[in-house]
C-alpha cells in the first residue's frame, strides 16, 4: 500500500498550523483584558490524564473535553454521534440505534482503548471492548478524551487512550427537578427526569431515562430494527467537617436491540463505593470498591445453516483501588495499589471463568516552572497472561505565557480477552499481552477566548493478536501481528461574543507491519467543525463531519467510501426554566457505511421539551 503519510506531510500540517499563532496572539491581546468565563471552558480542569486535577495545558497530554453545555446543545441519541470526528477518534457501527459500535482512538482497536465511568472501568471481559451503543448520553454531564497511552496509570487496554464519562453531582441549594420528553423520526421517543441538590455537606443526584425507537434497516432493503433502553442513576456523597468524604454511585441500563438475524437483550451496570480521608494537610488517601457488569442474552433466528438458539454471556469485574495524593510544594506525588477480578458465566463452557490482576503504581507530577515533568510507573501481575511493566515520561516547557511545548514517551498493553484465551475449542491460553510504545510531540496555544493544539505521534504495537490457521485445521488466536501507527492532530476552539467554535483535523497512517496494508475500518483523514450561536432566547448550531475512505478487509480490497455528515440544531428558551430543542442528524440524508453491508440511519429529526435545564 502506498501511504500518504510522510515526514514531509507532517511538516506540511505543522506549517499550516503556524498562522494560528499570530491570530491567537491578536485575540489574546484583547481578550486578556477581561475575563468573561470562557477561559475555564477553553482550558478546563481534567483529571483523567494525570489522576490529579490539572488544566488542559498543564496535563502535557492531547486531551479533549466535552462539557455539559456541549452535551446539552448537541443532545445526541448516541454517545458515538458525539465522539465521531473528535481529534484522533473514529467510530464504526453496524447500523444506528443500539447496534454494535466500535470506537478507535488514534487507530487502535475498540479493545485497545479504555472506557471509564466516574473512575470505574466498563467493558466486556469476553469481547475485550466496551459496548458504547448501550450508554444513554443524558445521564452524563462531561466527557474527557485523553489520547495516547495511559497504561502506567490504569493498567490494561489503555494503548490508544482513555475516555472517561462523568455523572452529575448535586448542586448546592434546594432540590432541583429536571424533566425532558421528546420524539421524532423512526417513531423514536425519549423521556428523562432527575432530581438533584445539596445540603449540610450531602450531595445527591437521581435520574432515570427511557429511549425507544422502531429504528431503520441496518442493511439495504431490510426490515426496521428497533431498540429500547431504560437507564437509571443514583449518586450520593457526604463531606464531613474534618475533610473526609464518603460516596456511592450506581448506574444501570437495560434494554433490547434487534439486529439482522435476531435480537439482543442487554444489561450494563457500574456501582462504586468510595471513602476519601485527609491523612495530613498534604496527604489525601482514597479507597474505592467498584463493580461493573456487561450482560448479553442473544436470541438468534433460524437460518439454513443453523437452528434458532439462545446464548448468554455475562461478565463481571470487581476492583479494589487505593490511591494516595501527596503535595510537596508545587509538586504532587501519586501512589497506590489495585486488585481486580474478572468473572464470566453463561452458555459457553470456557476452560477458565475467572482471573485476577494485582498492580502497584506511582507517579510524580513535578513543576519546575517553566519546565514541567511527569513520570509514572506501574507493575501488573495477571494470573492469566503474566507480568507487565508500563511507564511514561512527559516533559513540558512554557515558551511564554500562552504557548507550551510538550514531548512524551509511554508504554501500554492490552490484555487478551476471555474469548482469546479460552473460547471453547479454539482459545489459546499461552497468549501474551499485546504491547505498545508511543512517542509524541505537541505544542499548545492557550488564550482566554481561543486555543489551538497540534500533536504528532508514532505508536509501535507488538505481539498483536490475530486468528490464524493451525495444522489441525482450526483457527486459533496467536501473537503474530505488528503495527505502526503514525498520526497528527490539529484542534482549535474559540468563544467569541455569542459564538462557540470547535474544529478538529486528524491525519492517520495505521499500517500492519506484516503486510504493509492499512488496518481495516480506519479512515486516514477526518475533519470535524462545530459552530453554535446564541441569539438571545434562541440558539442555532451545526456540526460537519467529513471522513475519507476506509477498508473493510485486512487486504485492503474491500473499499468503503468516505462521507460527509451535517447535523443541525436549534434551541428556544421560551419561558423561565422551560426550553425546547430541535436536532436534525444527517440533514442531507447521506448514506454512511463504516462496515460492509451495514448502513446508518438517514435523516433523523428529533424535537424535545425540557423543564429545569
Amino acid at each position: 500500500m502506498t501511504s500518504s503519510f510522510s515526514p514531509r506531510g507532517l511538516a506540511t500540517l505543522a506549517v499550516a498550523a503556524l498562522p494560528l499563532a499570530p491570530l491567537a496572539q491578536a485575540i489574546a491581546a484583547t481578550s486578556d483584558e477581561t475575563d468573561d468565563g470562557s477561559h475555564q471552558t477553553l482550558n478546563p480542569l481534567v483529571v483523567t490524564a494525570t489522576l490529579a486535577p490539572r488544566t488542559a495545558d498543564e496535563s502535557l497530554a492531547s486531551v479533549t473535553v466535552l462539557d455539559e453545555a456541549t452535551l446539552r446543545r448537541q443532545d445526541p441519541t448516541s454517545l458515538t454521534d458525539l465522539l465521531r470526528g473528535q481529534p484522533g477518534v473514529d467510530v464504526t457501527s453496524n447500523g444506528s440505534f443500539g447496534k454494535t459500535s466500535s470506537v478507535y482512538i488514534r487507530g487502535t482497536s475498540n479493545s485497545q482503548s479504555l472506557l471509564m465511568i466516574d473512575g470505574i472501568r466498563l467493558r466486556s471481559a469476553t469481547a475485550g471492548g466496551a459496548s458504547w451503543q448501550y450508554l444513554e448520553p443524558r445521564l452524563f454531564e462531561r466527557a474527557e478524551v485523553v489520547r495516547g497511552p495511559r497504561g502506567s496509570l490504569y493498567g490494561a487496554d489503555a494503548l490508544g487512550g482513555v475516555i472517561q464519562l462523568f455523572t452529575p453531582e448535586g448542586e448546592a441549594g434546594a432540590p432541583t427537578p429536571r424533566v425532558s420528553l421528546g420524539g421524532g423520526s423512526f417513531e423514536s421517543q425519549r423521556y428523562s427526569a432527575s432530581l438533584s441538590g445539596a445540603e449540610g455537606g450531602t450531595r445527591y443526584y437521581v435520574a432515570g431515562s427511557r429511549f425507544e425507537t422502531e429504528g431503520q434497516p441496518v442493511r439495504r432493503d431490510g426490515d426496521d430494527k428497533g431498540f429500547d433502553n431504560t437507564s437509571g442513576l443514583v449518586r450520593l456523597s457526604h463531606a464531613f467537617d474534618n475533610g473526609a468524604e464518603l460516596g456511592v454511585l450506581a448506574l444501570r441500563g437495560r434494554g433490547s436491540t434487534e439486529y439482522d438475524g435476531g435480537e439482543m437483550d442487554f444489561t450494563q451496570q457500574v456501582a462504586g463505593l468510595y471513602g476519601e480521608l485527609p491523612v495530613t494537610e498534604a496527604w489525601r488517601s482514597r479507597l474505592t470498591l467498584s463493580e461493573s457488569r456487561d450482560e448479553l442474552d442473544n436470541h438468534a433466528e433460524a437460518t439454513q445453516w443453523a437452528p434458532a438458539n439462545t446464548s448468554v454471556i455475562d461478565t463481571r469485574t470487581r476492583t479494589l483501588r487505593w490511591e494516595n495524593h501527596v503535595g510537596v510544594g508545587a509538586h504532587e506525588l501519586v501512589a497506590g495499589a489495585e486488585y481486580s477480578e474478572d468473572r464470566v458465566s453463561g452458555s459457553n463452557a470456557y476452560a477458565e471463568t475467572r482471573r485476577d490482576n494485582t498492580a502497584i503504581f506511582a507517579q510524580g507530577v513535578l513543576d519546575f516552572s517553566p519546565l514541567a515533568v511527569q513520570a509514572s510507573l506501574r507493575f501488573d501481575d495477571n494470573e492469566a497472561f503474566g507480568e507487565e511493566v508500563t511507564g511514561s515520561l512527559a516533559l513540558g516547557y512554557d515558551l511564554d505565557a500562552h504557548h507550551t511545548l510538550r514531548a512524551s514517551v509511554g508504554t501500554a498493553f492490552k490484555a487478551p480477552s476471555f474469548n482469546d484465551l479460552y473460547w471453547p475449542g479454539s482459545g489459546n491460553p499461552d497468549l501474551h499481552a499485546e504491547t505498545s510504545e508511543t512517542v509524541e510531540v505537541g505544542v499548545r496555544g492557550q488564550y482566554r477566548q481561543f486555543f489551538w493544539d497540534l500533536a504528532a505521534y508514532q505508536t509501535d504495537l507488538d505481539d498483536m493478536i490475530a486468528w490464524a490457521p493451525q495444522p489441525s485445521g482450526l483457527w486459533t488466536p496467536m501473537n503474530i501481528d505488528q503495527a505502526r501507527i503514525r498520526g497528527a492532530e490539529l484542534s482549535a476552539g474559540a468563544e467569541l461574543d455569542d459564538w462557540t467554535l470547535a474544529a478538529a483535523l486528524t491525519y492517520l497512517d495505521p499500517e500492519n507491519r506484516e503486510t504493509g496494508k492499512r488496518l481495516q475500518r480506519r479512515a486516514s483523514q477526518s475533519l470535524r467543525l462545530d459552530v453554535d450561536r446564541e441569539l438571545g432566547d434562541w440558539s442555532l448550531g451545526g456540526s460537519w463531519v467529513v471522513q475519507n475512505h476506509r477498508y473493510d478487509d485486512a487486504d485492503n480490497q474491500d473499499r468503503l467510501g468516505g462521507f460527509g455528515l451535517v447535523n443541525l440544531r436549534a434551541g428556544w428558551d421560551f419561558a423561565p426554566g422551560w426550553s425546547t430543542r430541535l436536532t436534525v442528524e444527517n440533514a442531507f440524508d447521506k448514506e454512511v457505511e463504516t462496515a460492509r453491508d451495514y448502513i446508518n440511519a438517514g435523516r433523523a429529526a428529533f424535537l424535545s421539551l425540557h423543564f429545569g435545564g
